[in-house]
């Protein structure tokens, strides 16, 4: 459904007079797909670049170089017009339902102003839309009369949610929906994403910084770091048998519920290089515990260790299978 290629953006710094002097490489060179009816989960530290990603497939931003392609059309080439008319088809569920809503409208103006902008049904059953909505997500019909600071925090992102789906898009992309919400609450927004997935056929490009929440629900896993992909695969073969260090450190780091567990932990140290002026070679190696000199110098091609496995790490290339390939 989605096909990225090469995909690049470079946010000028300029200085006082107007004049670029550096730029920040927020995404360098980045490449995935995502298949019709799945979920294709996006993990990395913060300022790895997964939600500009979300931000550029939907053109909130324009990159600055690659392609992006939905459904065989290349949306960077897309006018004003055409691209309103393709985003009936992708929807956003942005991270901070506080202000990502308007606090200005009711919850009925909120979600009948995507039927208003793209002049869909009469008032009378924008009405009943909404009621609809709200009842798919959990709510009640007659919270519509209701304010965005009359709900806690897990029920404003249920109406954002609702508001993705008064379309009926294909595509969501869901910038760390669960990521400002209380544990017990994002248990139950995932569950309610899972649910409305198998209910009408959604495809979710889930982004997060919580490998947990990813692993749980995503059909397959891309991990990111300072704009780049290192690892990609299905959740089982990147969370069972993780083969780039950092993502062997992020599962590291993730708590053990068993107070009787004693798992050795790597600790990752020092700060992310800075995206204006990265590391020569492999992103990763300025931090790296298995570090090489190779790796100081060669950018890592990507290693296929299985048809659906993938890793950018120097030293995985003996490991791949018999039949795989460098690409």
């Amino acid at each position: 459904m989605l096909k990225i290629r090469g995909l690049k953006k470079y946010f000028p710094v300029r200085s006082g007079f107007g004049i670029t002097k550096h730029q920040v490489r927020a995404l360098d060179g980045v490449s995935l797909d995502i298949e019709a009816g799945e979920t294709f989960g996006l993990v990395g530290e913060s300022g790895c670049g997964k939600s500009t990603l979300g931000y550029c497939v939907l053109r909130l931003i324009e990159p600055t170089a690659g392609e992006i392609s939905f459904e065989d059309q290349n949306i960077l080439t897309l006018g004003t017009a055409e691209m309103r008319r393709l985003r009936r088809e992708i929807q956003m569920i942005f991270q901070d339902p506080a202000s990502s809503l308007d606090p200005r409208m009711t919850v009925e103006q909120i979600l009948e102003e995507p039927f208003v902008i793209h002049k869909l049904y009469p008032k009378r059953e924008r009405v009943k839309k909404v009621v609809e909505l709200l009842e798919a997500v959990g709510m009640d019909g007659s919270d519509a009369a209701k304010f965005p600071h009359q709900f806690s925090g897990g029920q404003r992102q249920r109406i954002g949610i609702a508001r993705a789906l008064a379309l009926n898009p294909k595509l969501i992309v869901a910038d760390e929906p669960v990521s400002a919400l209380d544990v017990s609450i994002q248990a139950q927004i995932v569950n309610l994403m899972e649910d409305l997935q198998s209910r009408y056929g959604l495809t979710y490009l889930f982004i997060s910084h919580g490998l947990p929440v990813v692993e749980h629900i995503s059909d397959r896993i891309g991990v990111m770091y300072l704009g780049k992909l290192v690892e990609t695969g299905r959740s089982a073969e990147v969370c069972g048998n993780p083969l780039h260090p950092y993502t062997q450190i992020l599962l590291s780091s993730v708590p053990s519920p068993d107070p009787e567990s004693r798992l050795e932990k790597t600790i990752l140290t020092g700060e992310i290089p800075s995206p204006v002026n990265p590391p020569s070679g492999c992103p990763f190696h300025t931090r790296c515990p298995r570090v090489m000199d190779r790796c100081k110098v060669e950018v890592p091609r990507e290693v296929r260790v299985s048809d659906t496995h993938r890793v950018w790490c120097h030293l995985v290339e003996g490991v791949s299978e018999p039949d795989a390939q460098e690409v």
